[in-house]
């Protein structure tokens, strides 16, 4: 099967990790010949729930055997879409917004930023240095990594570029703006956190030149940094939110929620403002209610802070320089991209899945399922301590 991967399926890396996966159970994948791997990276902050959850399995199931696609998105009523946009409504409290149910992540980054030109009748993008927001041509545009971005040009005009916890850069953002787009936790950048009411200082800005708030909560949000959202720790609220990973309990699903005067202006001048053929698939919706559900009546939410507070307990040792991130979004920094390659390499032989990050060279992704527990993170610390003691 490893021949015919490199034979017939697209590479995306020189070097792909090429583990042969025969199956995949809670907190743990299995590969060909039944070596058990800990998974400290879940599909890349997307397996929120683990592998295999009955609850998002049995309604993949349930609605397997009633419909699946029936028409493109926003035609018909369907339960799933309908229930998944409601429950997404409803943990934003403070103002009614409208959600957009799309395929990916980085499709609602090309909706809400869309949105956000059609509502300022502005065309600049400010955007911030060493930013990911996904790999389309509108989603790379914004995304602000020329050693990405080079090959590709030209992309999409009118982006401007600020530094990330940079205050002297607020004055860039100006009458002629039609939207600031951040992570909430910069993540390819090395889980870069906001510091100093960074957010609250562009937020206010925005304010101030009317132009819209745009964060992207793909890895950040649905519970994985100790709040359903996680804008919700830096006491601010964006005018348009993208989600994705995590909110589909390992299904592919992103959306783009606004606040509803914002969102209807997609409906009219022009009619089919933004439009997906699959985008909010019925099994698709149903994995991310079930998700959402399963969460929100438990304690996994409150958990992450606890469980950050193990990991940066136990994982102290003399070539990690620091752990960045907040709940389980944590990137353990070494003290070069060698060591960080030679560390996440040998950890996979020992069983211990982990995963690089797009800038940030010396980083180790820590951003295991909410699900996991305090053993198995003791476990997976443990390997990583000893793979360090043995460089």
């Amino acid at each position: 099967m490893k021949d015919d991967f490199f034979t017939y399926q697209a590479q995306t890396s020189p070097y792909p990790l090429a583990i042969e996966i025969s199956k995949a159970e809670g907190n743990y994948i299995y590969d060909s010949q039944g070596k058990k791997y800990l998974d400290f990276v879940a599909g890349v902050s997307a397996n929120s729930l683990g592998h295999q959850h009955p609850k998002v399995n049995e309604a993949i199931q349930k609605q397997l055997n009633l419909y699946t696609h029936v028409m493109v998105y926003g035609e018909f009523i369907q339960k799933p879409q309908l229930e998944l946009c409601k429950l997404l409504s409803e943990t934003l409290q403070k103002e009614h917004y409208s959600v957009y149910l799309t395929n990916s992540g980085t499709e609602a980054c090309e909706g809400a930023l869309k949105l956000a030109k059609r509502a300022t009748n502005r065309t600049e993008i400010i955007a911030a240095n060493n930013s990911y927001h996904g790999n389309t041509q509108g989603a790379m545009s914004v995304s602000g990594a020329e050693q990405q971005n080079r090959a590709f040009r030209p992309l999409i005009p009118g982006t401007k570029f600020i530094r990330y916890n940079n205050d002297k850069d607020l004055l860039k953002i100006t009458n002629k703006t039609a939207a600031v787009i951040l992570e909430t936790i910069q993540g390819g950048a090395g889980f870069i956190v906001p510091q100093n009411n960074y957010l609250k200082k562009i937020e206010q800005r925005c304010k101030e030149v009317g132009a819209l708030f745009i964060l992207d909560e793909i890895q950040t949000g649905i519970g994985r940094t100790g709040k359903f959202w996680g804008f919700e720790n830096y006491n601010v609220i964006p005018d348009i939110i993208i989600t994705g990973k995590g909110l589909g309990g390992g299904m592919p699903i992103g959306a783009f929620l606004a606040k509803a005067h914002l969102m209807s202006l997609l409906k009219e001048s022009p009619k089919l403002g933004h439009i997906t053929t699959f985008g909010g698939h019925p099994i698709i919706s149903a994995a991310g209610v079930a998700t959402i559900q399963t969460i929100k009546k438990s304690n996994l939410i409150s958990e992450t802070l606890r469980k950050e507070a193990i990991i940066r307990k136990h994982l102290k040792h003399p070539n990690i320089i620091e752990i960045r991130g907040k709940g389980l979004m944590l990137a353990a920094i070494l003290e070069s991209p060698e060591i960080a390659s030679r560390v996440i390499h040998q950890c996979l032989e020992k069983g211990l899945i982990l995963f690089f990050l797009l800038f940030e060279g010396k980083a180790i992704r820590i951003t295991p399922p909410l699900t996991i527990t305090d053993e198995e993170i003791i476990e997976g610390c443990d390997i990583i301590l000893s793979t360090l003691n043995k460089l």
